[in-house]
């Protein structure tokens, strides 16, 4: 079997596309499950974070669907929706589009630039969601904001959002982001456990200035990566009920990947939704050979590389100089 694909990333968060729809491509959930084990290995496969792949919808312009790279699914990713979003505007000539999620129909739009070269595409992030049976999270209360969980740490409070991944957030000093805490408490709830039984995202978050944030996850499924687009936007969120950032007006937020743009909406009833605006860049693209019982063993074939990368890179050279002075 062949199988075209383009590899990309969102804020250095990087994924395979996958696009069913236009291929005809009929994969299986193990299929699914399978290849994102495979071609998302670092070492024997293409390397990434994770597979998109571009469906078709019954009632949106388009379907996303992403599988981690241990093979398990996602309930939604902003930077790997950006990716979507830019394939499927491309596709359908479009400036914007709504797309089919696990968990709710998004829009996508285009957004200008994010820096010289780089495009920007703004993904709405939604919904918003703040008891502990919807991540699910297990302490004894109905919800978490600012608090300390003893099980966790005696001293960091955290607050705990689905968006609908699930986000348990620490906003602290740079100390905080230095010290090995984040990983402790995230593999502690990333593996057997009776306080997530499901796992969750883990950030830890600097306010840098108003209107700035560095954040830094431990992404369930994945580990430490570059960047987490509904972690950022969580992340976003609980600083403005903090009183540290402004509904409404844009924060830049820093990862190790790059950077992003994120606006907080409140809505009517108590309800909040998010836009997040990043890039989502091609890398290259190619042909994968491989039979569906065996993917481990593919080879890839007429590989393009795109020539995207070089603007991104020097946004991502900024990024850099401005948190080895502000945060590392």
């Amino acid at each position: 079997m062949e199988i075209q694909f383009i590899k990309g990333h969102g804020s250095g968060n990087d994924f395979i596309l996958i696009d069913e729809w236009a291929h005809g491509y009929t994969f299986s959930e193990d299929n699914r499950r399978e290849l994102a084990l495979a071609l998302c290995n670092r070492e024997t496969g293409i390397g990434a974070d994770g597979i998109v792949f571009v469906m078709e919808s019954r009632h949106a312009d388009a379907k996303m669907r992403i599988f981690n790279s241990d093979g398990s699914e996602a309930s939604m990713c902003g930077n790997g929706l950006r990716l979507h979003g830019r394939y499927v505007l491309d596709k359908l000539g479009k400036n914007e589009i709504i797309v089919e999620t696990n968990k709710a129909d998004l829009s996508v739009k285009k957004d200008g630039e994010m820096y010289d070269g780089v495009p920007a595409y703004r993904v709405e992030i939604s919904p918003v969601l703040f008891d502990l049976a919807d991540l699910p999270m297990t302490i004894g209360k109905n919800r978490l904001f600012n608090e300390v969980v003893p099980e966790l740490s005696e001293l960091i409070p955290f607050s705990a959002v689905a968006v609908p991944n699930p986000h348990l957030i620490a906003v602290g000093s740079r100390e905080l982001i230095a010290s090995n805490e984040q990983k402790r408490i995230a593999e502690l709830l990333n593996g057997e456990n009776n306080i997530t039984p499901d796992g969750v995202n883990v950030s830890f978050v600097h306010p840098i200035e108003k209107g700035v944030l560095y954040v830094r996850t431990f992404e369930r499924g994945v580990g430490f990566t570059n960047a987490c687009g509904t972690a950022m936007s969580a992340s976003t969120l609980t600083t403005c009920q903090l009183g540290l950032n402004d509904f409404e007006t844009p924060v830049d937020v820093f990862n190790n990947g790059g950077k992003v743009r994120c606006e907080v909406h409140q809505h009517e009833a108590g309800r909040y939704s998010i836009d997040l605006i990043g890039n989502g860049t091609y890398l290259f693209e190619g042909t994968i050979k491989l039979d569906l019982s065996e993917p481990g063993k593919f080879t890839v074939h007429d590989q393009r590389v795109f020539d995207e990368q070089a603007a991104y890179d020097k946004l991502r050279e900024e990024v850099e100089s401005y948190l080895a002075a502000h945060v590392f």
